[in-house]
């Protein structure tokens, strides 16, 4: 299948945005988010993340993961692909530090 070409939308920059800085910090919320945002990049080697955690976030939280998730599904693309991997492979040596920082 080709690769289809895909641009943020602000919305979706935005979501992306807040939740990169939610999981710099560190919290309960801040774990569950870079879960999400690592399995994204990487889940066979950063770790899978647990659907029940979007229990566990603030209703904000939960709006911007369903829609990086919404993006997701349109996309097939990978955060890089938007320029974010800096952010990522640092929310890896965060979260993972023993995994390293490539995927």
């Amino acid at each position: 299948m080709p690769r289809r070409t895909f641009d943020l939308t602000e919305h979706q920059q935005a979501a992306l945005e807040r939740l990169i800085y939610v999981a710099r910090a560190d919290t309960g919320q801040s774990r569950r988010v870079a879960s999400f945002l690592l399995a994204w990049w990487n889940a066979a080697e950063w770790g899978g993340f647990d659907l029940t955690d979007l229990w566990s976030v603030d209703r904000a939280i939960d709006d911007d993961m369903l829609t990086i998730l919404s993006l997701l599904s349109r996309c097939a693309c990978y955060p890089d692909t938007f320029g974010y991997g800096p952010q990522f492979a640092a929310l890896v040596q965060e979260w993972r530090p023993t995994l390293g920082a490539k995927p």
